[in-house]
């Protein structure tokens, strides 16, 4: 009988603490943080969990060979209960952010399930794979967006989208180490910049009936420079430990440093968006997301 443990080990269930975070920066940053946010963060943690459960059942033949530990191979889990959870999850997701966001949320909800059933399915294994899975994280902001200006979500949802991509192209290198130092290097590259965007507040065009419209910039403030910096640092300094020994074990800690620096990341996002205290919060999943991940691995 499958154990419940053995589930949260499929889905990486700590690691679904990197995913609200996501819908809430979009709402922030779109004007529509209310009632409705707190379903769509649900519904976005069901989709995340679909995923894994699905790429755990994808990989479930090479994962004999270079993963036998985890629950498929290891027979804990069998493949018809990975791929029927997988299904159900991801219908619960798109019931869930329906009926929370309607036909907005739906229309955003159902292109996010089936980018990431592609990419476990079709692009992981392909060039493609770290832009596909980007793309998965860029339309999770949006998703929280969609109650109100979602156009002014878009930086937000690049900003995540390309610390994503950072994140899955260091994973592909999870078993065999990194052959080549000039990877880790651009993503190192790539997360110093997303640090120091991010407590950016992005140009906002202003125009109305009584307006002759113009160009407002906001500050770089406080309390989103001080979680971008922390994300920056504890994500960079893996990632430089893998420019110096690039094992797979120091790219499987850089790619969990990814998943679990992400909160700071996203409160940085929904602190730059005024809320502050609430950007707070969404970072704080950051050092709880790490000490689960001493229980159950988020890669």
């Amino acid at each position: 009988m499958t154990r419940l443990a053995d589930l949260a080990e499929l889905v990486r269930a700590p690691a679904a603490l990197s995913v609200p975070g996501d819908v809430v920066a979009g709402a922030a940053a779109a004007g529509a943080l209310d009632r409705r946010t707190p379903a769509l963060a649900g519904a976005s943690v069901l989709l995340y969990w679909a995923g894994m459960a699905a790429n755990d059942w994808a990989d479930r033949r090479l994962d004999a060979v270079e993963r036998p530990e985890r629950p498929i191979p290891s027979g804990r889990v069998r493949p018809a209960v990975a791929l029927g959870l997988a299904a159900g999850l991801t219908a619960a997701g798109l019931a869930v952010a329906t009926a929370a966001g309607g036909g907005r949320a739906a229309a955003v909800a159902f292109p996010l399930a089936a980018t990431i059933w592609g990419y476990d399915l079709r692009a992981k294994d392909t060039a493609a794979g770290p832009a596909v899975m980007a793309a998965c994280r860029g339309l999770d902001v949006l998703l929280g967006a969609t109650g109100g200006r979602a156009a002014r979500a878009l930086p937000a949802a690049l900003t995540v989208a390309a610390h994503t991509w950072t994140v899955t192209a260091l994973s592909r290198r999870e078993v065999t180490g990194m052959a080549d130092r000039r990877l880790p290097g651009l993503t190192l590259a790539g997360t110093a910049l997303i640090a120091v965007a991010a407590p950016v507040r992005p140009t906002v065009l202003s125009g109305g009936p009584s307006s002759t419209g113009g160009v407002k910039r906001g500050p770089f403030l406080g309390v989103p420079a001080v979680l971008a910096a922390g994300y920056a640092v504890r994500y960079g300094r893996a990632q430089a430990r893998v420019l110096a020994d690039p094992s797979p074990a120091r790219v499987r800690a850089a790619v969990g440093a990814g998943i679990t620096g992400l909160p700071a990341l996203q409160g940085a996002l929904t602190a730059r968006a005024g809320a502050t205290l609430l950007g707070l919060a969404v970072a704080g999943a950051a050092p709880l997301g790490r000490r689960l991940a001493r229980l159950v691995s988020p890669t």
